[in-house]
């Protein structure tokens, strides 16, 4: 059976062209959401402080090791079993104060003895000296013959020289008496005990260590070319700063004592010491230590914010604002660090404002809005205050 092929299939007039218009809406409508979305994102807020001018030597910064002043073994000065301990492991004790006792009995036998035997040099001199008296003026009367009374006065002599000796035995007898008694030669603090009651000492025996804890010394080395703008530093005995391993800051002032005689050829450095006050007893002998001494007259320098410096690899820089509200990066040479202000060698200007809060914000050619920040008096920005309204950062 034959069939005719079917039309194909259309929608009524109506319906099709409802279709159509509604897609030309969609298409109108997405393109105006694009447009809407597509524009330039807003200025990102940050911080920024003017980079400020002071007058600041140069200065360098070193690396050391804490040394005591007064290191001192206690060993004893005479021989004998130890009787007692007067002081407990790491004890801060006084000049003077007594740390051990040896047995004294020996030696206070052996003073005795001595005072007695000066007892009897001294009678023996009285003797003598009578003796040639009674000569002397038997001699004047011819009744006894000249070489008796030079025997005598021979006598005499030997007798007192005896009495010399013997009052050094006793002086001897009462000073190892008195070592004894092991005393502090210098105020300070022990290390710890290594003879204990009952044990016997000796001259070469070391009881124990003691480190004064008045002041601490810092050993440092410096190059030559170093040492020689040192030298022409004014005040140089004034200008030196110590901090710890664990002090961000450098917080302690000291002087500089001592310099070497000579520079070692080896190393091309020479060795510097300087002096702190430990009456708190902080500075420990052995510690790590970051000093900085002054090495030249003050100039003028231009400092930032340490924050504000970034890192590209290997080159420093900070982000730079300027009237358009556009920030650049500017690579800086970096100097000292002052109080958490960075000192810049070179690459900004007195006055520029430089990014120090929000850097993670910047973005190279799109624009900021700064939040200029004040000043305190050592030119470091004021916080700002919680909950206090963002200052404006349009520059009129």
């Amino acid at each position: 059976m034959n069939s005719s092929p079917k039309p194909p299939l259309s929608l009524p007039v109506p319906w099709g062209a409802a279709l159509l218009c509604s897609a030309a809406l969609l298409t109108v409508s997405g393109c105006d959401s694009r447009a809407a979305g597509g524009g330039a994102p807003p200025a990102a807020p940050v911080d920024v402080a003017p980079a400020v001018l002071r007058q600041l030597p140069d200065q360098e910064e070193f690396t050391g090791r804490l040394e005591a002043a007064d290191l001192v073994e206690i060993r004893p000065r005479v021989a004998g079993t130890i009787e007692q301990v007067h002081v407990k492991d790491g004890a801060s004790v006084a000049r003077g104060a007594l740390l051990f006792t040896i047995d004294p009995k020996p030696y206070q036998a052996e003073l005795a003895r001595s005072e007695a035997g000066l007892t009897t040099a001294r009678a023996q001199a009285r003797l003598a000296e009578q003796e040639l008296q009674r000569a002397t003026t038997l001699v004047a009367q011819q009744a006894s013959s000249r070489q008796e009374a030079e025997q005598l006065t021979a006598n005499l002599e030997t007798a007192q020289a005896a009495v010399q000796q013997a009052t050094a035995a006793v002086q001897t007898a009462r000073l190892n008496l008195g070592y004894t008694a092991v005393r502090a030669p210098v105020a300070g603090r022990v290390s710890r005990i290594d003879a204990t009651q009952g044990n016997l000492a000796s001259e070469q025996r070391v009881l124990t260590t003691l480190v004064g804890v008045g002041t601490v010394h810092a050993y440092f080395d410096v190059s030559e070319q170093t040492f020689l703008r040192l030298r022409k530093a004014p005040s140089l005995e004034r200008q030196v700063r110590m901090g710890l391993a664990d002090e961000p800051e450098l917080p302690r002032a000291g002087t500089v004592d001592f310099i070497d005689n000579r520079l070692n050829p080896q190393s091309a450095t020479i060795r510097l010491r300087a002096s702190f006050d430990n009456r708190d007893g902080l500075l420990v002998p052995g510690l790590f230590a970051r000093l900085r001494v002054n090495a030249s007259a003050p100039r003028d320098v231009v400092l930032t914010p340490d924050r504000a410096v970034g890192t590209d690899q290997n080159r420093k820089f900070v982000w730079v604002v300027g009237a358009d509200n556009l920030p650049q990066p500017r690579p800086v040479t970096l100097g000292a660090l002052v109080g958490g202000m960075r000192v810049l060698a070179s690459g900004v200007k007195p006055g520029e404002s430089i990014v120090v809060g929000g850097l993670q914000r910047v973005r190279p050619g799109q624009p900021v809005a700064p939040n200029r920040l004040e000043l305190d008096e050592m030119g470091m920005p004021r916080p700002v205050p919680a909950g206090a309204p963002a200052a404006s950062g349009a520059r009129s």
